[in-house]
């Protein structure tokens, strides 16, 4: 295997994200289905040569248990960022992960979130959205991660 093991410049932007964060929020109600509260644990770290970040998470949605593993790249082609989510049904999610006017955004076909860091990157506010259709899109739920280490 050749190649460079020199690292995009680009990765530093997610330095960020490093640590670990207590997750609290809640779901948006919807017809038939109350709002419940979310609870969670998330690691941001990097991967094996610094490449990647992988992300666990684990928490619970009112009673649900729910996790699941991000792995967060950058693609040098479209200078942007792509993630991978493996949950805990054994789906996987790619999204795309851009960073705009203060504000990340994962973007995904029929999901996206939108996070805004506060208070010297130790609090990040995330917006839930989904859409059945692409074109509109409903708030789903809002947490509020807070870094701990």
């Amino acid at each position: 295997m050749s190649g460079s093991n020199s690292r995009p410049s680009a990765l530093d932007r997610l330095e960020v994200f490093i640590g670990r964060w207590l997750t609290e929020g809640e779901t948006v109600a919807a017809p038939g289905a109350p709002s419940v509260r979310i609870f969670a644990s998330d690691v941001y770290q990097w991967g094996p040569g610094g490449q990647f970040i992988m992300h666990p998470a684990y928490g619970r949605i009112g009673e649900q248990d729910v996790g699941g593993l991000e792995v967060i790249g950058h693609d040098p082609a479209t200078d942007q960022f792509r993630t991978h989510f493996f949950d805990h049904n054994g789906n996987v999610i790619t999204e795309t992960l851009t960073f705009r006017d203060a504000a990340w955004t994962w973007q995904a076909m029929h999901h996206r979130c939108k996070g805004v860091f506060t208070d010297n990157g130790r609090t990040l506010t995330a917006h839930h959205e989904h859409s059945d259709d692409g074109e509109r899109w409903t708030l789903s739920m809002i947490v509020t991660l807070r870094k701990v280490d």
